[in-house]
């Protein structure tokens, strides 16, 4: 049975809240079919510590204009992977590095994609199956981290 109608527009409001502070690579994913515990995980990153705490609370905020309270919080002390459950939608706000290190979506890459509103912010483009952003190398885990110049080239002084 496919994520409830409740889940998939709290998902995308959710998108929307932390795409409004800036969130980077929102997605969400489909989970019903995968778990028990929950029908949609949305996952976004955020660049540092304090911008991981303002996307919480602008999703929490916006989620309880629209009268739902999450269960549950948890890693606001670090602000560097922050969940909260909101029942049927899993909300991971995570510091760029724990995005790249975990890879949730990779855990994730088999279940259906929900989609978003046009507004909401990828930083980066889109994905493909297997996670990786356009230019990567297959099975790297930085999740496009590296700087803008790019990786060095070999045998040269830099």
């Amino acid at each position: 049975m496919p994520a409830t109608t409740e889940a998939v527009e709290l998902a995308q409001l959710a998108a929307l809240a932390a795409s409004d502070k800036q969130a980077r690579d929102v997605i969400a994913f489909d989970v019903s079919e995968r778990l028990a515990i929950a029908d949609a995980f949305l996952l976004c990153s955020a660049t540092n510590d304090r911008q991981v705490g303002a996307i919480v609370r602008e999703i929490q905020d916006r989620l309880a204009a629209a009268g739902h309270k999450p269960s549950r919080r948890e890693g606001d002390r670090e602000n560097r992977w922050v969940l909260m459950d909101y029942g049927d939608l899993v909300i991971h706000v995570q510091h760029v590095e724990e995005r790249a290190f975990y890879a949730l979506e990779r855990l994730w890459r088999d279940c259906p994609e929900i989609k978003l509103p046009e507004a909401v912010t990828v930083g980066g483009g889109p994905r493909d199956l297997a996670g990786d952003m356009p230019g990567d190398m297959p099975g790297d885990l930085s999740g496009g981290l590296r700087g803008a110049e790019g990786p060095r080239p070999t045998g040269t002084d830099a």
